[in-house]
């Protein structure tokens, strides 16, 4: 194992996580009115609609599509009787379904930020850098999945990738499951790092700020006010 493995594998994902956690306390402490997605819809919502549905949906799909391959151990699901065959079948076709949404939804997106003149000026780097960034990682994963699994590829990420990442979060790191995976897998996983620790300063933050409250919120009940009567004046 050379000296650029240990790196990539181990000191790398393990820096990208450390400035993710810490980069996240300092934001929290120093900037929580900045901690929201700034919302461009009064500057523009026709394009934002479509755009912003498809790719939230479609990235919450590739979320847990995610925590399904990487963080739940293969064991798992030989023991419940899923076998290789049915998980490849619903990674290809709800994966791929799912990243495709996604990738036309950031399209979309990025387009309106690109077209629409008063969304352009008041944007910054660090909406240009998540916004490019996620994408590459997006479409990268996507290739992987369409590209690579779909075509016959026989190599199984949950027997590497994942004992790998579950290792990086259990601080008991195995590098040597990363140094045999295809170039492909490897930037994807690569990005995301790079996206792990840019995360705190970017809008991105948005993502921990869900409405949850509003669950277990009553009702608010709206009623037409009457209309006032004419009162007449007496002498």
């Amino acid at each position: 194992m050379s000296s650029l493995d240990l790196f990539l594998w181990v000191i790398f994902p393990s820096i990208c996580l450390t400035v993710f956690v810490l980069g996240h306390i300092y934001r929290y402490n120093t900037d929580q009115f900045g901690w929201s997605a700034k919302s461009s819809q009064f500057l523009e919502k026709k394009k934002l609609k479509w755009g912003s549905i498809l790719f939230h949906w479609g990235i919450i799909f590739v979320f847990f599509g995610h925590v399904a391959g990487v963080l739940i151990p293969k064991i798992i699901y030989d023991n419940i009787g899923i076998t290789d065959h049915m998980y490849h079948f619903g990674a290809v076709w709800f994966g791929g379904a799912a990243g495709v949404i996604c990738v036309i939804g950031g399209a979309l997106l990025f387009m309106r930020r690109a077209s629409v003149k008063r969304i352009r000026v008041n944007s910054k780097f660090k909406d240009w850098l998540s916004l490019v960034l996620l994408g590459i990682v997006v479409i990268v994963g996507f290739t992987n999945t369409v590209g690579y699994t779909a075509s016959g590829g026989d190599f199984d990420y949950r027997t590497t990738i994942g004992p790998w990442f579950r290792g990086i979060l259990t601080f008991n790191p195995e590098p040597a499951y990363m140094i045999g995976a295809p170039i492909g897998f490897q930037a994807h996983i690569l990005l995301a790092f790079v996206l792990f620790a840019v995360w705190p300063f970017t809008r991105l933050v948005h993502v921990w700020s869900l409405p949850l409250e509003y669950l277990k919120r009553k009702y608010l009940v709206y009623r037409r006010m009457a209309p006032a009567k004419n009162v007449t004046k007496r002498n």
